[in-house]
């Protein structure tokens, strides 16, 4: 490139171009032209306003779903005192897991195995997920704590812990890691890779694609070649590292096992570590792609011969991005749950247009500060790229959201809702400032290429030379000759041209005012989508908020408040008979799960003591199906009846019916539903 005359500003006419020339037949002028994204806040607004009538009407009618697997019960429940010891331990959870040996463990006080230790069994029914262990016969009474640890269906690892007891709590010198699993140094450094992979991803896919669609000259410009191979290193690297770093994530938690064989031979047979080895094969096919794009195409100078391959390029290079997409689609959230046959072709759009966007984005940034021959039509041409990946972003988030989230109460109570919330207003905020970045674009134009004479006499113009076009003549001093000239020589002047050269190109695109404007601006913009990219990566490894919702609607049915004391009711009744009227007064006595005692009084109409033939009770939990369970109190005096050890098995909303019989034929079942903890 040479250097120009200073370029004067269009007047208003637009009749002379910014070089002081018409612009060239048959191509439209670039002074502040419109911009081809056709006014793109007007369609923000638009989205904005879609956005909100659809996820209104998606939320509003959203169904029950499940994404990240969660204990939603078991048996015996959280804190139940049973009176004899279970033949089994079960678990349920909300959707499909991966269990192996030691995934279920029961531990009794002294922290000893009470299990049998055989892996869990499958006890799963349509679509209730749910396994069990076989305890040891003959176990003593006491408090046992049950520690499982599994691997969800969208591969995230889930683990947690409770207690019950037998015949009466006790003390317990169990000790349960502090740590959840996945969690400690090796789940920062997995998380750490997956957003490495992710921003590798976007630097290849969006690299590439900004070459091949927008900028197809940038195939030869290093910087652009370089952007794209480092992505694909970065991806590759992140995938390796995922999958030796996967045993001990979802595991011991140490360094050292992601090392051993027998753990990685049993990741190879999870379905995210075949997702990481499809990705590793698919990359070695991208691999190919970027040797044909930089080489045999950066090369190709006949029109129609390269338009052939740009065609050949993009199905392939298309089919391996969506490849690559896709092992992170069929392994994560959108694999599981409601409509998955849907959400991971959604997904993959979503993911190729996040790419596209902020992949040309980088790219952009790069060309602009290192490579300032960039045209103005490769930079309106990423402009409607972006604007499209906007539109299917929109779209397919609206999808995921509703999927995710559900409801407005989990949109604002639980993370992954308030994540969601922030990725949007960084989203919202990433589009503002690509507003100031569109007004750049229709201001930018470009710079003749021409070397007229007195630019020839320039000699930092001549310092232009491309370097390989150096010859010992050149380089000769006054008084050399050509075979004097060492080729150390003219190497060495060769390098000052080049770097006179890149002086030169800097000093120009510095003093061009619109595009030191854009590339503020598209910095701003790439800075924005760092920490876009880091809250995205946080939702990935996030609980749903539909899981997590259900996940407490099922702990709160199954255990719900407790009484503050001793439960008292107050129950009449009427028999229909003569003196059939009167009331049962009942005591139970700690009024909490484990055994009470129960006392009932039954007056009568008179206030006074008035015994019956017969009383009976029952007790039902509805909300677990646990009942009815009868007990049959004694009589201790006239009108006061007594039963002691009534075991209650857990806490909730409990079922007390009383059958009441004053004659022969005369009798009545009355009922109450009371808290007990």
């Amino acid at each position: 490139m040479t250097a120009t005359a200073p370029r004067p500003r269009p007047s208003r006419t637009g009749q002379p171009s910014r070089t002081g020339r018409p612009s060239p037949a048959g191509r439209p002028s670039p002074i502040r032209g419109r911009s081809p994204i056709r006014g793109p806040f007007a369609a923000v607004a638009l989205l904005a306003a879609l956005f909100s009538l659809v996820s209104g009407l998606l939320l509003a009618g959203a169904g029950p779903a499940a994404a990240h697997a969660a204990l939603t019960g078991s048996d015996p429940q959280d804190g139940a005192v049973v009176a004899t010891a279970p033949k089994e331990v079960t678990l349920t959870f909300s959707e499909a897991i991966a269990v192996g040996d030691g995934s279920i463990r029961v531990l009794d006080p002294s922290s000893k195995r009470a299990d049998t230790g055989v892996e869990p069994k499958d006890l799963s029914d349509g679509s209730t997920v749910r396994y069990g262990v076989e305890l040891l016969p003959g176990l003593p009474d006491g408090t046992y704590t049950v520690a499982w640890q599994a691997i969800s269906a969208d591969s995230h690892p889930i683990s947690g812990a409770f207690t019950f007891s037998i015949g009466a709590p006790s003390e317990t010198t169990v000790a349960l890691p502090s740590e959840e699993v996945g969690g400690g140094a090796v789940g920062t450094v997995y998380g750490i890779a997956r957003y490495i992979a992710y921003a590798g991803f976007i630097l290849l896919v969006g690299g590439a694609a900004f070459v091949l669609g927008c900028w197809p000259r940038g195939a030869t410009a290093r910087p652009m070649q370089r952007l794209v191979v480092r992505g694909w290193i970065t991806l590759t690297a992140a995938t390796l590292a995922m999958l030796l770093l996967r045993n001990p994530y979802t595991g011991s938690g140490k360094f050292a096992d992601a090392f051993d064989l027998d753990g990685l031979q049993a990741v190879l047979d999870t379905k995210p570590g075949a997702a990481l080895v499809s990705r590793l094969l698919l990359l070695g096919a991208a691999a190919l792609f970027i040797a044909v794009l930089f080489g045999t195409y950066a090369r190709r100078e006949d029109a129609v011969e390269k338009r052939d391959l740009t065609f050949g390029l993009a199905v392939g290079g298309g089919v391996v991005a969506a490849g690559i997409a896709a092992t992170w689609a069929m392994s994560e959230h959108a694999s599981t749950g409601i409509q998955a046959g849907i959400a991971m072709p959604v997904d993959v759009l979503h993911l190729l247009a996040v790419a596209a966007w902020l992949g040309g984005l980088v790219s952009l940034l790069v060309a602009l500060y290192r490579t300032p021959d960039i045209g103005s039509e490769a930079v309106r041409r990423f402009s409607r790229v972006a604007f499209g990946s906007v539109l299917v972003l929109a779209a397919t988030g609206i999808y995921q959201s509703w999927r995710q989230v559900g409801s407005w109460s989990a949109l604002t109570g639980t993370r992954y809702g308030q994540l969601l919330i922030v990725k949007v207003a960084l989203i919202a905020l990433l589009l503002a400032v690509a507003w100031f970045s569109r007004r750049w674009t229709g201001r930018l134009t470009d710079a003749p290429v021409s070397v007229g004479a007195s630019e020839a006499s320039d000699p930092s113009v001549a310092s232009e030379a491309p370097a390989s076009s150096v010859t010992s003549e050149d380089a000769a001093e006054p008084g050399e000759t050509a075979d004097d000239v060492a080729p150390e020589r003219a190497a060495q002047l060769a390098r000052q041209r080049a770097a006179l050269t890149a002086t030169k190109k800097k000093r120009i695109r510095d003093a061009d005012a619109e595009r030191s404007g854009l590339r503020r601006s598209v910095l701003a913009e790439a800075a924005i989508a760092v920490v876009l990219l880091a809250v995205t990566t946080l939702l990935t490894s996030t609980e749903p908020g539909r899981t997590e919702e259900e996940a407490k609607g099922a702990s709160a049915a199954a255990t719900a408040p407790a009484a503050s004391g001793p439960v008292n009711l107050n129950m009449p009744f009427d028999t229909g008979g003569q003196n059939g009227k009167g009331t049962v007064r009942i005591d139970i006595d700690p009024g909490r799960s484990g055994a009470n005692e129960l006392h009932v009084w039954i007056d009568g109409s008179d206030g006074k003591p008035m015994d019956v033939p017969e009383l009976k009770l029952a007790l039902t939990l509805e909300a677990q199906e646990i009942g009815p369970l009868p007990v049959a109190p004694d009589r201790l005096a006239e009108g006061h009846w007594s039963a002691s050890n009534v075991q209650i098995p857990m806490a909730g909303e409990w079922k007390v019916d009383v059958t009441v019989r004053t004659s022969d034929i005369d009798q009545v079942t009355i009922d109450k539903t009371v808290k007990i903890g």
